[in-house]
């Protein structure tokens, strides 16, 4: 193809498209929403829909309801990370943010020992404790 140019003259056109693919829209998504702890995905397009964190993985009790609870998310169709590393907490909770799941379920024996566990929406920071049975009721609506 030629087209003539601004002097009159037939001149060959080069053009160059960087389109819109996977890795521009993750860079754009993460640009529009994030804080400074990290990235704070859309439920739309989340890699996983929640962060599960095992607070003692060396506790038995801890690691059990942790477990089943990852195997009933899972059941539900619930896509879940779970971070059973052998870390301090607050390594665990800077993880999740910056990784910035919509969604953290934190299990620890303090709240075990309740009989609850604490739910958190990455995007607000609001934190609440419930029941095993209502966080996954939540998680599922």
């Amino acid at each position: 193809m030629k087209v003539q140019g601004p002097d009159g003259s037939e001149v060959v056109p080069q053009m160059g498209s960087y389109g819109i693919g996977v890795s521009r829209l993750m860079g754009a998504i993460i640009e529009a929403s994030h804080d400074d702890a990290g990235i704070i995905w859309p439920d739309a397009v989340a890699p996983y829909r929640v962060g599960l964190i095992n607070m003692r993985a060396d506790d038995a009790r801890c690691a059990a309801a942790a477990d089943e609870l990852y195997r009933r998310l899972d059941a539900a169709g619930i896509e879940t990370l779970y971070d059973d590393r052998d870390e301090r907490g607050g390594a665990k909770f800077a993880t999740m943010d910056l990784i910035g799941l919509p969604w953290h379920v934190v299990i620890g024996p303090k709240g075990l020992e309740r009989g609850v566990v604490e739910l958190k929406r990455r995007a607000t920071g609001e934190k609440i404790e419930l029941s095993v049975d209502d966080a996954l009721a939540r998680l599922e609506g």
